[in-house]
């Protein structure tokens, strides 16, 4: 189960619908905002 620290739920929430759904399906623990770029760069890398 994924956890969005709520630090950085806002950003989070900017996302795509799309982006946030692929990030939530990879099962993350994101408590930083470094936590969440490098989350979106790996869903990038692996594109």
């Amino acid at each position: 189960m994924s956890y969005i620290d709520p630090k950085i739920k806002p950003q989070f929430e900017t996302l795509s619908v799309d982006l946030k759904n692929a990030i939530l399906e990879r099962d993350v623990q994101l408590y930083t905002l470094n936590d969440l770029i490098r989350e979106l760069e790996n869903i990038v890398n692996e594109a």
